[in-house]
């Protein structure tokens, strides 16, 4: 009998694919860069490093720290595997439906979503695998995160700025292309 994390797997395969081949060319790119250079560098960590390990790379602002988070962003909600799950696979499934109105939209609206889901995609595969993601950038004065963050964080700084300046009706336009 298959375990539920098995079946969670191929699951998250599958629709990692469908939603790869329903974006366009940049946005294919883009979002099997993400999720390849971030599974890539994970792996690097997970190798070379053991948990807890750091390597100073500029002594008191810059370590590679490996560190096992078993809850979401800053450590909160740790060890809520299951709801971290579920929500990673209702985000997945929220922005499939919703993109083919983001299609029409502005290119920084959807560079946003995409960078958001690709990084949410990537930290999903760590939670199945694991129920941690890898973290290990370092700079002490901030939680230790890796490239899926960066890219779900720059990503909402695409969203923002697209909502703000460049739709003409700000969330009306995007109502107006859902009608």
């Amino acid at each position: 009998m298959k375990s539920f994390v098995d079946v969670l797997k191929k699951i998250l395969l599958v629709v990692e694919c469908v939603i790869a081949i329903a974006f366009f060319h940049w946005e294919k790119i883009l979002f099997v860069g993400v999720v390849a250079c971030d599974q890539f560098t994970k792996a690097l960590v997970m190798k070379s490093m053991v948990p807890g390990e750091s390597i100073p790379i500029v002594q008191n602002v810059f370590h590679l720290t490996y560190v096992l988070n078993p809850g979401a962003a800053f450590g909160i909600l740790s060890n809520q595997r299951v709801f971290l799950l579920v929500t990673g696979v209702v985000l997945i499934a929220a922005t499939a439906y919703f993109y083919p109105l983001l299609k029409k939209s502005d290119a920084y609206l959807r560079l946003g979503a995409t960078a958001i889901l690709s990084g949410a995609v990537a930290n999903l595969i760590d939670r199945a695998q694991t129920g941690y993601v890898v973290d290990f950038f370092d700079f002490r004065i901030w939680p230790v995160f890796n490239v899926a963050d960066i890219a779900i964080v720059v990503g909402m700084g695409f969203m923002i700025y697209a909502i703000l300046f460049r739709l003409d009706g700000g969330l009306n336009e995007v109502e107006e292309v859902r009608r």
